[in-house]
């Protein structure tokens, strides 16, 4: 998973993830040319899923949170809470198929179907195989508009430079060293929609990032992250798309006091608990 702001995997509503100047991919967010402000918007976004990343390999961060803010489409309760259908799981199916990348897809044409593709997406973009430069280019392509995948990925390929995999702890196509598990997952925890029409949604996913590398040798053992990732939605194909994403940092519960796992306990449970497909 990447992600967190400094990353991000992130993107706004909201805050738009300013990457340091010393980011090694901070070039790639401020791409002009024949890019558009969207675009670049979109760009921070994906790259936010960096942002954790660098963020446990630099060890550094401004701290600075805020969370996505918005109608729950279910109305609320007094005081401004939401009511307990707006929060509820549905129970719904999300979809019956999958591309052949494995990602869900067929999700409905109603806010239901456009909260599941956003927690379904950011799953996928939070994942290892974006720091790989072929399955990279699948997933942007599959889950992006046609304009915003056709913008997006030199950008994302500038950002995910040799260096940045290097710092990392991987090599050039984005594996990790014989003996080491890289881990990057994105958990949802809840999806809210913010706008909805026939056309568009605008969804944010609040979720848990997980992010390092597992081995003997690893200084960069695994860590969590949380992060709101709000999504804005195209109905394009018989399909919810991305046109542009951005994360904000939190909400944040408070740490428990559960004592960290050894680093052959995290590659076995990376390895052995697959995950799912999210309905909301």
């Amino acid at each position: 998973m990447s992600l967190g702001d400094e990353p991000g995997y992130s993107d706004t509503g909201h805050t738009r993830t300013r990457l340091p100047e010393t980011d090694p991919y901070g070039g790639a967010s401020r791409r002009g040319g024949r890019s558009s402000s969207r675009s670049l918007v979109t760009v921070v976004g994906v790259v936010v899923l960096l942002i954790a990343a660098i963020a446990f390999a630099n060890r550094g961060g401004d701290g600075d949170s805020s969370s996505a803010t918005g109608n729950g489409g279910s109305g609320s309760g007094s005081g401004g809470q939401p009511t307990t259908s707006s929060t509820a799981a549905s129970g719904t199916k999300p979809v019956e198929t999958k591309s052949g990348e494995g990602i869900p897809t067929g999700f409905a044409h109603s806010s239901q179907g456009a909260q599941s593709a956003a927690a379904n997406y950011a799953v996928t973009l939070g994942s290892t195989g974006m720091f790989n430069k072929d399955n990279r280019h699948r997933i942007v392509t599959g889950l992006y508009t046609s304009s915003s995948a056709n913008s997006l990925q030199n950008a994302m390929d500038s950002a995910y430079s040799a260096d940045f995999l290097s710092k990392m702890g991987l090599d050039a196509n984005g594996n990790p060293p014989q003996g080491s598990t890289f881990v990057s997952r994105t958990v949802p925890v809840g999806t809210k929609a913010e706008q909805y029409s026939d056309s568009s949604a605008k969804v944010a996913v609040w979720y848990m990032g997980l992010i390092g590398m597992s081995g003997s040798s690893s200084t960069n053992p695994v860590t969590t992250t949380w992060k709101t990732w709000t999504f804005d939605l195209q109905w394009t194909g018989g399909d919810w798309k991305i046109s542009a994403d951005t994360q904000t940092d939190g909400p944040a519960p408070v740490p428990g006091d559960d004592q960290a796992a050894p680093s052959d306990e995290i590659s076995n449970a990376v390895e052995q608990y697959g995950g799912f497909t999210y309905a909301r």
